[in-house]
């Protein structure tokens, strides 16, 4: 089991990274999103606990988010790559700056416009 979601995390890693290039601005890439976020992905599937490298990952990207195309960027990639990935609960999602005590300025939801993200 482990095996597949590795499986699986590297195949997100890769697609972020194929796409990153048109979506990179300001240095941070979607491939950026997704290597800081991989260790969330069974939490946010409700399949574990909130393991201490997911918030690692959490702090991480919102350090990197500096400026406001940045935080569209991310916006951008969580949004895309929570699309990809089956199983997401979007509540876990939305809540997880505040369980990793980050405040960010949009809702993670694919209703969100990252187009308006500050």
């Amino acid at each position: 089991m482990a095996g597949s979601v590795a499986v699986k995390v590297s195949c997100l890693v890769l697609m972020c990274m194929l796409v990153a290039s048109p979506m990179a601005v300001e240095g941070l890439s979607c491939g950026d999103v997704a290597t800081q976020l991989a260790p969330c992905i069974n939490y946010l599937r409700s399949a574990g606990p909130l393991p201490p490298a997911c918030c690692n990952g959490v702090k991480n990207l919102k350090n990197s988010a500096a400026t406001t195309q940045d935080r569209r960027t991310a916006c951008k990639c969580l949004i895309n790559a929570s699309k990809s990935i089956s199983g997401v609960n979007f509540g876990l999602a939305a809540g997880l700056p505040g369980k990793c005590g980050v405040n960010i300025p949009y809702k993670i939801s694919p209703s969100t416009n990252c187009d308006q993200v500050n």
